[in-house]
């Protein structure tokens, strides 16, 4: 679509709405797959893509080339962040989303097909980090436009609810894939899982992917981006104005993102590597596994009340709360998580992922609402992309770095440190709940 082309139900002024059903999975569809993603990915990444896409040889030179694949996401989300926010504030969410959610989709799909490097030589690892980059890029630009959908299509009074409706992809999208990778490793040998099984995660995304489209096809634009276009107000360059003048909002909006985002990385990514590890708590993967899953129920019930008390009391106060009980946990880390036994660490997962729901849940609203209609998109992706590259990252290497070198406890003190400046990003924010997304 071209940059100047406006759809037609915005071009005719009628602007009509989206139901609730088309907001939910439309929203819902995108980051599930994100989140889903990552997992898949992280998990062969350690697991299948060094002995399937590397030379033979060294193990550990393999796994570092593999998890720099791994890496190349996060470097290609930023990017994606402003490619797709450019396009979402100059043509519209509805088409950017479908455009993102192709890129992410298609990219997946296409590595659950490479053959190894058995097959091509080098040319297998440089497929395989052009798909992880194309996983990136469609990552950068879908869950601004997810949230700026639940958001700019909310009733009055229910807006940071709705935006609980993508930060539900995260739960969902970590339940089927470390799900569907225990049921995989359950019924299949290891030879077995080697040959095809590993594929099969890959290619089921396009079950999601082929939904997501379905849904986003049929949707009508935002009505705040409707008014944009009716007045005449677009950006001409998304990325540039939104630094121009809303820098502020840029900086605040990365820092507030920023725990989620260590909190998450450490709850999930840290704490399986050492909770498995025989330098760590010993667990086996299938155990802990399941000990997660546990955990990302609570995870995926406070994502709904979060939104619900960020509508009630505000957005400030109830992030200033729950971010100190953030802070309050990492201090507790070491002597609850390094206590090793089956019920300290269930209740630390627990505690962990319940937090990280109370914290994430807001995130849809409150990122959204710092910028104005005509770079929202822009803005809001920019904001969690950046926090993603300054905290999901790098979080895990510091946290297994902190771990070998001091002991647990100083993982849950880089967590207190995060926490605190994202408290102080709060309270530097202004209350956005009864701002106008228009």
């Amino acid at each position: 679509m071209a940059v100047g082309h406006v759809p037609g139900d915005v071009a005719d002024g009628t602007a009509p709405r989206n139901s609730t059903r088309q907001v939910v999975v439309a929203s819902l569809v995108g980051t599930s797959i994100e989140f889903y993603d990552f997992y898949v990915y992280a998990t062969a990444a350690v697991l299948v893509f060094p002995k399937l896409f590397f030379p033979a040889g060294d193990p550990t030179a393999a796994t570092l080339q593999s998890l720099a694949t791994f890496a190349i996401a996060f470097i290609a989300r930023p990017v994606g962040s402003a490619l797709f926010g450019h396009f979402g504030d100059r043509i519209g969410r509805k088409s950017t989303l479908v455009a993102s959610l192709l890129t992410m989709g298609v990219s997946t799909v296409v590595i659950g097909l490479l053959p190894g490097y058995a097959s091509i030589g080098v040319a297998a690892p440089l497929l395989l980090a052009l798909c992880r980059f194309g996983q990136g890029l469609g990552l950068g630009g879908e869950w601004g436009g997810a949230a700026l959908l639940a958001t700019e299509n909310a009733p009055a009074r229910k807006r940071a609810f709705f935006g609980t409706f993508p930060q539900l992809g995260a739960p969902i999208g970590f339940f089927v894939a470390n799900g569907l990778f225990l049921l995989l490793s359950e019924t299949m040998d290891d030879a077995t899982f080697l040959a095809w099984g590993w594929r099969v995660p890959f290619l089921a995304s396009a079950i999601l992917v082929v939904v997501g489209l379905w849904v986003r096809l049929s949707l009508h634009e935002t009505p705040a981006f409707a008014k944009v276009v009716e007045s005449g107000a677009r950006a001409k360059v998304p990325f540039v104005q939104v630094f121009r003048t809303g820098l502020k909002g840029l900086v605040l909006g990365t820092f507030i993102m920023l725990a989620t985002y260590v909190l998450f990385y450490l709850m999930t990514v840290f704490t399986l590597s050492y909770g498995t590890s025989e330098a760590g708590l010993g667990y086996s993967r299938s155990e802990f596994l399941v000990f997660l899953l546990i955990g990302v129920v609570f995870f995926g019930l406070t994502v709904p009340v979060a939104g619900l008390l960020a509508d009630k009391f505000g957005r400030r106060p109830t992030l200033l709360i729950i971010t100190a009980a953030i802070i309050a946990f990492g201090l507790l880390m070491g002597s609850w998580f390094g206590a090793g036994s089956l019920p300290a660490v269930l209740s630390f997962l627990v505690v962990g992922l319940g937090l990280m729901g109370l914290t994430f849940g807001p995130m849809g609203a409150v990122l959204p609402e710092l910028f104005p209609t005509a770079v929202r998109y822009t803005g809001a992706s920019v904001s969690y992309n950046l926090a993603s590259l300054l905290g999901a990252s790098v979080a895990p290497y510091i946290a297994t770095w902190l771990a070998g070198s001091y002991g647990v406890g100083w993982v849950g003190v880089y967590l207190a440190a995060m926490g605190a400046l994202t408290f102080i990003a709060l309270l530097l924010s202004r209350e956005t709940r009864d701002a106008a997304l228009d």
